[in-house]
């Protein structure tokens, strides 16, 4: 019988943090005990960066996650992140001066000392046209493209910057076609699907179409994952809303997104991708320098607690910590602050949550369910909510609502119950599927005085437990 330790981490319902938090590891926490550490500190899940490292490394850290998830009674979420195709300049010695109005020559793999042609990690010359603008450096030196010849790709600066080498580049014109998924990408998909992975994350997203075909692929290799869409382009703002649809989890990757966008855009577009992932019931991960000087103080700014706190209040499920945890000289500090924030900001700043009922797609027989949970929950005044779910969607649909009290998920899968440790608001246990596993799990709570006399539980469960899409019962409990 596993689930979330109650005296260690729960003191009472009232404690508990409901949004939760992802954290990325890498050379500052590559070890069993770091990872404990950060689970400790109030980690649900991690962040593997498939743009570094070895398989064996990458092995070792989902083994260490796993033991240290064991050790402590708690489930993790473990995210594979793709790098995708790899768009950024290449090795050259010193610096490069840029002029506004310059003409840059840009090839992939070119020997910069010979040719003159600056190195790209990536054949532009294959994705981009005429006009379309380059975006060098992260952003820092615009240009426009002004001609494509021999695989060559000829581009305008529109302003004067200092290039070094591997800065990243973004093409916000470029359509790439659906072609996303790089050989890399491939090589780590196999290797991930004989892992303990719960999550895929696929960058550049810029249609629905990518989801697709990569759920295509996983299945295809038998890789039991979900999939996180990264958004980080300017086409995938362009079709926002079928790639929230077509997705099981977004990820709000601000960094790429401010330069493919505007960064005076990211505030405002963070809140319509998290309501959107609200209304079909999609989680959302928010990313990107949430706390990034951290990496070198051991306080935050002040800007930063107001980013965390804004994500918070807006109804995002998930918060990433990237260098922080990764390279920063704090991670443990870095976690604790976060949580902090989450905390103080769900206890003086209630979530209020609307949805577009009128939506065809949100017709379904298990929204119908949320919804008649929510307002139930709310008149009779409920201490808790449990739920028996199968593969995590009814969990996902009810706390897509955003209750606010407690959402218990009982699940017979192991995977289910990982999955669902990045989801807002929910604790999984796993139990046998039977007829009763919600009836069992209350009784459970109230036996370790999780629970009391005099508690309402709301459960929802289905009349033929472990079957997929079964759902339909709601029941109210008193306690005895």
């Amino acid at each position: 019988m596993v689930g979330p330790k109650t005296k260690q981490f729960r003191s009472s319902l009232d404690e508990r943090r409901l949004t939760k938090i992802l954290a990325t590891i890498g050379p500052v926490s590559s070890s069993y005990e770091s990872i404990l550490e950060l689970i400790k500190s109030g980690v649900n899940g991690f962040r593997l960066n498939f743009s570094h490292g070895t398989h064996e490394e990458k092995g070792q850290q989902i083994k260490w996650a796993r033991e240290a998830a064991s050790e402590l009674g708690v489930h993790v979420a473990i995210v594979q992140d793709l790098q995708g195709p790899k768009i950024r300049l290449g090795d050259f010695e010193g610096t490069f001066e840029v002029k506004k109005g310059q003409t840059i020559a840009l090839e992939h793999n070119a020997d910069f000392a010979e040719s003159g042609h600056l190195p790209t990690q990536f054949d532009l010359s294959t994705k981009v046209q005429r006009g379309e603008r380059v975006m060098l450096f992260d952003g820092r030196v615009v240009c426009h493209v002004s001609a494509i010849k021999d695989k060559v790709v000829y581009v305008e600066a529109q302003n004067n910057g200092i290039l070094i080498k591997r800065k990243g580049i973004n093409l916000p014109d470029t359509d790439f076609g659906g072609d996303v998924i790089t050989a890399k990408d491939r090589a780590d998909l196999v290797w991930g699907a004989s892992q303990d992975i719960d999550y895929v994350a696929l960058s550049f997203v810029q249609s629905a179409n990518d989801i697709k075909k990569l759920k295509q692929l996983l299945s295809t290799i038998n890789f039991n994952a979900k999939v996180i869409a990264k958004i980080e382009t300017k086409a995938a703002i362009d079709n926002i809303d079928e790639i929230v649809r077509a997705s099981d989890v977004v990820m709000i990757a601000r960094g790429d997104l401010a330069v493919e966008t505007n960064a005076e855009s990211i505030p405002v577009l963070q809140r319509k991708i998290i309501g959107l992932g609200r209304n079909y019931a999609t989680p959302t991960i928010v990313a990107t320098q949430m706390l990034i000087s951290m990496t070198e103080e051991m306080e935050p700014s002040r800007a930063e607690v107001s980013d965390v706190a804004t994500a918070v209040i807006v109804g995002a499920d998930c918060l990433m910590l990237s260098d922080e945890t990764a390279t920063g000289n704090y991670p443990l500090e870095a976690v604790k602050t976060m949580q902090r924030i989450i905390n103080y900001t769900e206890n003086h700043s209630p979530l209020s949550v609307t949805f577009n009922t009128d939506e065809p797609s949100n017709r379904t027989i298990r929204n119908a369910i949320a919804e008649a949970i929510i307002k139930l929950t709310q008149t009779v005044e409920a201490e808790a909510i449990v739920a028996e779910t199968k593969t995590g969607a009814t969990a996902i649909s009810i706390a897509a609502r955003r209750a606010n009290i407690p959402l218990l998920a009982v699940t017979n899968l192991e995977k289910t119950a990982q999955q669902l440790a990045i989801v807002y608001g929910v604790d999984s246990y796993i139990r046998p599927a039977t007829d009763k596993a919600a009836v069992k799990l209350t009784d459970y709570l109230r036996n370790t005085r999780v629970f009391k006399k005099g508690d309402i539980i709301v459960m929802v469960s289905g009349q033929q437990p472990g079957v997929v899409g079964t759902t339909d019962t709601i029941k109210v409990r008193m306690l005895d």
